[in-house]
């Protein structure tokens, strides 16, 4: 089957992104993330305690929420009273992703929160949530520079994501809900501006895929990262190269 993209993109060409700094009125870093379709928005607050296993140790923590909106889907979604395993999963992802980047050890024993809400959902709301909750992190980790309250180097590279995968055949970057929906094979990519892996995610479904694919599928995502990246430099270059030391 012949795959026609929305808006008659590219295989190779990720969405239009677009990036509202300083989103929300109260929260210490935070943005709005569009993706196509797919909006979510990112913040960022820290509490002055660690959880138990750091506790006494002069190291902080990142932690991150997840959740999709009642009315991000087109059938509603029910809130997160009781987080379901994907929910979950992805959460951990954002934490583990944006941890990657960050140096825990100079932040004192405190924990920043970094949670992102799914306002619509149209595909790649996981990746959107780290690419943005980057965004979030380093406008709340400005303002911590500024009172004073943190040490430099603080950050060890620019994060982003973004999904890669084979449809009707042919591998596509940054899909949809429509392609991801269709996809044989699905993956989330996370990397650093250096080009190195933070974390990848990947399944197959129906039939198993190749070494060769999965290889040609992280070329692609790391091309559309790179592009995500570059959107981010022009969004946070100053406050970036300030907490990494430069």
């Amino acid at each position: 089957m012949e795959l026609k993209r929305r808006g008659s993109r590219s295989f190779e060409e990720i969405r239009e992104i677009k990036i509202t700094k300083n989103y929300l009125k109260y929260a210490l870093g935070s943005c709005l993330i569009e993706v196509g379709d797919t909006r979510v928005v990112c913040s960022v607050n820290i509490e002055d305690r660690v959880p138990l296993f750091l506790k006494d140790t002069d190291s902080g923590w990142l932690t991150a929420e997840y959740s999709l909106l009642p009315f991000s889907t087109s059938k509603r979604t029910p809130r997160n009273l009781n987080l379901t395993g994907r929910s979950q999963e992805i959460q951990r992802m954002i934490g583990r992703s944006l941890r990657g980047v960050l140096d825990v050890k100079k932040i004192g024993e405190r924990t920043i929160w970094v949670d992102c809400d799914v306002i619509q959902a149209d595909g790649g709301t996981r990746a959107a949530a780290v690419t943005g909750g980057f965004i979030a992190l380093v406008e709340g980790l400005s303002k911590l520079k500024k009172a004073r309250l943190i040490k430099l180097p603080l950050l060890r590279d620019y994060l982003a994501a973004v999904s890669v995968g084979i449809v009707y055949g042919n591998k596509v970057v940054d899909m949809d809900y429509s392609e991801d929906s269709a996809a044989s094979l699905d993956f989330n990519v996370v990397m650093t501006g250096k080009g190195e892996f933070v974390e990848i995610q990947g399944t197959a479904e129906g039939s198993p895929f190749t070494e060769k694919e999965l290889l040609e599928l992280l070329g692609l995502a790391r091309k559309g990262i790179g592009q995500i990246i570059e959107i981010q430099k022009k969004v946070l270059k100053d406050e970036v190269e300030l907490l990494l030391g430069n």
